[in-house]
């Protein structure tokens, strides 16, 4: 393993939100991104396998859709590959942990460095009060597509990895009719240009706690993202998390 000190930076999705403001981060580090629509002159293209060859690691905030394709094409580059992207069905993520055999992946449903550690503190929630309703709320723009959220289902994972038991055998999405015991339940709301609200409620019949996180500014998970990409660069390959970057 050789760690890359100035590791030379590609953006997938750099046209979007997050992407943008990713490629201001990287500042001179940046060699170029990939879009659906090429621009010679910002050096964006629409071949993943071109920007890969041009970079030691990859952020990709682009679409679910486009990661099975990102990930065939990044591990054959041996590119390092720092992934947002979330809303992935099945077959994307075994796409995911197909290329961590050849490549360093980070994975990571929020890049804040506060969101990374309240999901430690929600796996402990979780093991400590497992009698505790679990419920998750989720607030974002009215852009967002998916519901709920890449890290509200983080959050929830958390819980039920610290209760050990099967996230998808007790996550309830469907919030109509009467509580099931043992469930962790989600809410999502959509409205306004609200970056990101994420509150953990853990209730019992005489007291509950609730576990709140607020992103008041999308750099934030800019910033986060550079920060993986930056510690993955050179490392082994293996699916690596943004607690592993953190522990650096």
């Amino acid at each position: 393993m050789t760690l890359i000190s100035a590791p030379r930076i590609g953006i997938a999705g750099i046209t979007g939100r997050l992407g943008t403001l990713c490629a201001e981060e990287a500042g001179n580090a940046l060699v170029g991104g990939l879009s659906r629509t090429a621009d010679a002159q910002r050096n964006i293209t629409t071949d993943s396998a071109a920007l890969a060859k041009a970079c030691d690691v990859v952020i990709d905030v682009s679409h679910a859709t486009t990661v099975p394709a990102h990930a065939a094409a990044f591990a054959q580059a041996r590119c390092a590959w720092v992934l947002g992207t979330t809303g992935l069905d099945r077959a994307a993520q075994d796409a995911v942990n197909e290329a961590a055999q050849h490549i360093p992946v980070l994975q990571a449903a929020n890049f804040s460095p506060a969101l990374t550690l309240f999901l430690e503190l929600a796996r402990q929630l979780g093991a400590g009060l497992p009698d505790y309703d679990a419920e998750i709320l989720e607030v974002h723009h009215r852009q967002k597509l998916d519901a709920p959220s890449g890290t509200a289902l983080a959050i929830g994972r958390a819980v039920a990895e610290g209760r050990g038991v099967s996230f998808e055998d007790v996550a309830r999405t469907d919030q109509n009719g009467r509580r099931p015991d043992g469930a962790i339940g989600f809410a999502s709301l959509r409205g306004g240009q609200i970056v990101g609200e994420h509150d953990l409620v853990l209730m019992a019949a005489d007291e509950q706690i609730t576990l709140s996180h607020r992103a008041l500014d999308r750099r934030v998970f800019a910033r986060g993202a550079l920060l993986a990409a930056r510690w993955l660069a050179g490392r082994q390959a293996g699916l690596y998390t943004m607690a592993d970057a953190l522990k650096a």
